[in-house]
């Protein structure tokens, strides 16, 4: 099946997903209840649900699960490594670890609502990091890679000792965040969650075209007229952007800039016209079905969406450090 059809079947599945992802939950409703609530909206109980609490919801789990996505597959195609991802390299340790100290000595002094705030300059900050340890006459790939995982250990080592001295009500709130969860999830959250995907998204693919020339190695796309440094810099701000915004909503869901770049890969292969929209189908995919089954599977538990991303993500991460010894990569 050509590529393009691919992905037109993955939206169509996405579509799909939506909209039974509306019918179910703890009140179960018709799809005439969902249609009524969407097309012809009142004020009734079901209308209120559908529209309120489910739908903000599920636009959010969508818009997340994109997000992290292409940040994924753009740091896979800027680093040149298939194990890549927001998580590994250090930007989710960053957004966490801020979240997770404003939690535990800002929450009863500034509201809530800065919480994505100070989430997303845990991701800013981790990036700066990585930029200055590995600047030397420019940024490589192999050590973009190195800093970001010593500084994803160290600020998960931050963010463990904020969570041992802070009191319970501040330690339960920070597992919660940090486990990945969509609860709760208001209109307000989508609307400030889209600009920086507005953003981000066209800021990667006014360089993505570079990423296939940068895979052949930095002397041939010098050679080719390919600015390096500069095409590093933005492709790398526009993966904090999109990555750190969606943890900064969502919290710390891990594994979906790894599974869905290669899923979209398998499906369509890795031409950046075909794969990166594809991944962000999956991702998508990902992240609103886990939510649906934490929504629907426990009921009357309300269970994170990370727990079962990082349930599918984990072993997947070992299958891929597997065959790339079995390749000797």
């Amino acid at each position: 099946m050509p590529g393009v059809m691919i992905t037109l079947l993955m939206a169509f599945v996405l579509l799909f997903s939506m909209g039974l992802s509306l019918r179910l939950g703890s009140f179960p409703t018709s799809i005439g209840d969902v249609a009524r609530a969407l097309l012809t909206p009142d004020n009734s109980d079901v209308a209120f649900i559908i529209r309120e609490l489910r739908l903000p919801r599920i636009v959010l789990a969508v818009l997340v699960g994109a997000a992290l996505a292409v940040a994924g597959a753009i740091l896979q195609g800027l680093v040149r490594n298939p194990l890549a991802s927001p998580d590994v390299i250090g930007i989710t340790s960053g957004a966490a670890m801020m979240a997770v100290l404003f939690l535990a000595f800002l929450r009863e002094l500034v509201s809530i609502q800065w919480l994505p705030t100070a989430a997303l300059l845990g991701a800013l900050l981790s990036a700066g990091l990585i930029f200055l340890l590995t600047w030397k006459r420019g940024i490589t790939p192999t050590g973009m890679v190195l800093v970001g995982i010593g500084l994803s250990a160290g600020m998960g080592a931050i963010t463990t000792l904020t969570i041992v001295v802070s009191d319970d009500a501040a330690a339960m709130t920070a597992y919660v965040w940090l486990t990945g969860s969509l609860y709760a999830a208001r209109w307000q959250d989508v609307l400030d969650l889209l600009p920086w995907l507005l953003v981000g998204i066209p800021l990667g693919l006014a360089r993505t075209r570079h990423l296939a020339v940068m895979a052949l190695g930095d002397s041939v796309a010098t050679g080719l007229g390919v600015a390096i440094q500069p095409s590093r810099l933005i492709l790398m701000a526009s993966s904090v952007m999109l990555a750190g915004a969606a943890v900064a909503f969502a919290g710390g869901i891990s594994f979906v800039g790894l599974i869905a770049p290669h899923i979209a890969a398998r499906l369509v292969g890795r031409q950046l016209s075909r794969w990166l929209p594809t991944t962000a189908i999956s991702g998508a995919l990902l992240v609103l079905y886990a939510d649906l089954v934490g929504r629907v599977a426990f009921l009357p538990e309300d269970l994170p969406a990370g727990i079962f991303i990082s349930a599918i993500g984990a072993p997947f991460f070992i299958y891929l450090l597997y065959r790339a010894r079995r390749r000797g990569t």
